[in-house]
């Protein structure tokens, strides 16, 4: 709960991923893939109940063996290679009304933290929002990016007049990572959409904006995942060997 407003939580899983089949529950650096997201979110301090839909019934039991709630199974319908990725976070809205907001955590951003999750909650109250989603600098700019037409020719993607020629006269550009949306919980019944004109944004670094689509990111979340535990490890050593006997 934040500012007596109450805050649901929903992780979407899914059983039928094609690009990395089976990946929620793929293991990444010791824990299935899902578990990295059911962690960070129970860490909040805002979120009053955390939900994992999913049509799957061994995810399902993944979840609820690493402590996540199932209150349904989702419709096969509502998962779907074709399914709009709203529809599930629709679907478990109106199961459990209720609640003033509700963030959507999707289970293939393993670097996100609790930090940015409660984090995107303070901005959406703070600023008075309808929503707030995380984004990440994009390591291309859209003002130096091209389309081609149907000769085989190179055309500025945003047109001749968009075209700049020096990096630092670039502005400056975000992109959805995927990690972490918020919404008021019955204005996103109403307008199906987390972004609107009264959206804000929370910027989070590349390394923890690593959205799972293929192998390649998989093996690249696992090193940094390592990296991120042997790091916490050293640290705790460090404190440990300096309390001494008292």
């Amino acid at each position: 709960m934040i500012e007596g407003k109450t805050v649901l939580a929903i992780i979407p899983a899914r059983g039928g991923s094609k690009g990395v089949p089976r990946k929620n529950i793929r293991m990444v650096a010791g824990k299935p893939l899902m578990v990295w997201t059911i962690e960070e979110a129970k860490k909040s301090k805002y979120i009053d109940r955390l939900i994992l839909s999913s049509d799957d019934a061994e995810i399902i039991a993944v979840a609820r063996e690493w402590g996540c709630e199932v209150p349904f199974v989702r419709p096969a319908e509502l998962a779907q290679d074709d399914t709009p990725g709203i529809q599930p976070v629709f679907h478990a809205v109106r199961a459990l009304p209720g609640y003033d907001y509700v963030v959507l955590l999707q289970p293939t951003s393993p670097l996100r933290t609790c930090d940015d999750i409660d984090r995107c909650i303070e901005l959406c109250l703070a600023k008075g929002a309808f929503s707030c989603v995380s984004v990440v600098e994009p390591d291309k700019s859209p003002y130096w990016m091209f389309t081609g037409d149907s000769d085989g020719k190179i055309r500025p993607f945003l047109g001749d007049s968009q075209m700049i020629a020096r990096r630092q006269d670039l502005p400056q550009v975000y992109a959805l990572n995927g990690a972490v949306y918020v919404a008021e919980y019955q204005a996103l019944l109403e307008r199906e959409t987390f972004i609107t004109d009264n959206t804000v944004f929370h910027l989070m670094a590349k390394h923890a904006s690593i959205d799972i689509d293929t192998e390649i990111d998989l093996v690249i979340s696992e090193i940094l995942l390592e990296k991120s535990k042997n790091s916490l490890k050293q640290t705790t050593c460090v404190t440990d060997s300096g309390l001494g006997n008292h």
